[in-house]
């Protein structure tokens, strides 16, 4: 099977970084298997092929990833090459830098970054459908302002046909998309390979958002949430917007696809099982990447790359986890809380540290950022491939997770017991 990674990172079977690669053989695998399970799934469930592919071609452009433009767009052709030209039109209109938005915790209002909301082009929006233009809207919004996703985005998806599932795939879908793009994109730069960007159509003004938000049964309301106030190191609670499987009513697909058996505790996972394929998948992808210890980057740096991408991000609660365990690992708890504090540009102490938040800040940013000075870097650190492939798996990964924790739930802080 094509390994769409290495194809669109333009890796060969006998190059160096293959046998990096092949160390972290789960994460690679299991990488491949969350493409099959999201966009050639054996069940559609009324997520269309040819709305996978759409999605999958607009956030490939909004990236400027000419590769993977035409990878997803070769697929789209195949299922329905009527729609190729109306999704072009709706991502030329949609490119900019991200992550951008306005936090809602109070500590970090300076840091909010206020933007008008994406709107598909009314020339193109009846080509789409209401249906697929409020995905691409949606997709939109997590790829450039995660931060600014909230219970009223599901609803419009609800207003335009989407059930519970499908919202879940389709957030799964852009996030694992996010995640896939910027291993792309750090392996061309680590193996020396670089792509020209996509290069857009002509440009077509946005339009207004074509959906309004509805009260439905599938969304939540948590009411009452007690937000965080800024970035910590304590622990969060996480409430969904839509209604996780009940644990009584978990399949053994559903329950297989946990890994863990104790995640059948949590509402986040439960959530997830609304899509059993990609949640095992990234799971698996997951582990390998933060809990391999044969060789390659230490592990307190590799959660160190999670706490970057999700302070870049505006994720308080995966920022929150993966500081800890950053901490826990290192004990390094006053470094690791100036990331928090003061953000990725942040002086973290020593010269491997601030490569790597440095190079995971830059892989972390839409489109990504990393470049050749900042492999430099982390080389001139004392990093080998092994371990430089490590980090940018890192970033790659949180901006998959970062991405999944955002538009489903909102962080709350645990009542004092």
């Amino acid at each position: 099977m094509t390994d769409v990674i290495d194809l669109l990172a333009g890796l060969s079977a006998e190059g160096p970084l293959d046998a990096v690669r092949h160390r972290r053989s789960q994460a690679r695998e299991n990488a491949q298997r969350s493409f099959a399970a999201l966009l050639e799934p054996s069940d559609e469930r009324g997520f269309t092929l040819a709305e996978r592919y759409a999605v999958a071609t607009f956030v490939a452009a909004l990236h400027d990833d000419d590769a993977a433009v035409r990878f997803y767009g070769d697929l789209l052709d195949d299922e329905d090459d009527a729609l190729s030209a109306a999704v072009l039109t709706a991502a030329a209109a949609g490119r900019s830098t991200g992550p951008v938005g306005v936090y809602r915790e109070p500590s970090l209002a300076a840091e909010s970054i206020p933007v008008q909301a994406y709107g598909v082009p009314d020339a193109v929006a009846a080509a789409l459908g209401d249906r697929l233009t409020a995905a691409l809207e949606h997709a939109h919004l997590l790829v450039f302002r995660p931060r600014e996703s909230s219970a009223d985005a599901l609803r419009r998806l609800v207003t335009a046909g989407w059930d519970a599932d499908q919202i879940v795939s389709l957030s799964q879908l852009v996030s694992f998309l996010a995640f896939q793009l910027r291993a792309v994109a750090g392996l061309r730069v680590v193996s020396g390979r670089r792509t020209p960007a996509w290069v857009a159509p002509e440009a077509v003004a946005p339009g207004q958002l074509h959906t309004t938000p509805a009260a439905t049964e599938w969304v939540t309301e948590p009411g009452g949430i007690r937000r965080p106030e800024a970035f910590t190191q304590d622990g969060l609670g996480w409430v969904p917007w839509l209604a996780p499987v009940e644990r009584e009513a978990l399949t053994t697909e559903q329950l297989d696809a946990l890994i863990e058996p104790a995640r059948a505790a949590m509402p986040y996972f439960r959530l997830l099982a609304r899509d059993p394929a990609a949640l095992e998948a990234r799971t698996l992808t997951d582990l390998d990447i933060f809990t391999n210890t044969d060789g390659g980057l230490p592990r307190a740096a590799r959660e160190l790359s999670a706490a970057t991408a999700s302070r870049l991000n505006g994720c308080v609660f995966c920022a929150s986890v993966h500081a800890a365990f950053a901490t826990r690992e290192s004990g390094r708890r006053d470094d690791v809380q100036r990331l928090l504090d003061e953000g990725v540009a942040a002086d973290l102490g020593d010269q491997q540290w601030n490569a790597v938040a440095a190079a995971s800040a830059a892989l972390a940013a839409t489109p990504p950022a990393l470049s050749e000075v900042h492999v430099a870097r982390l080389r001139d650190a004392g990093l080998d491939d092994a371990a430089i492939v490590d980090a940018v798996n890192g970033a790659a990964f949180f901006s998959w997770a970062n991405r999944l924790m955002l538009s489903l739930g909102e962080p709350e802080v645990p009542a004092r017991r």
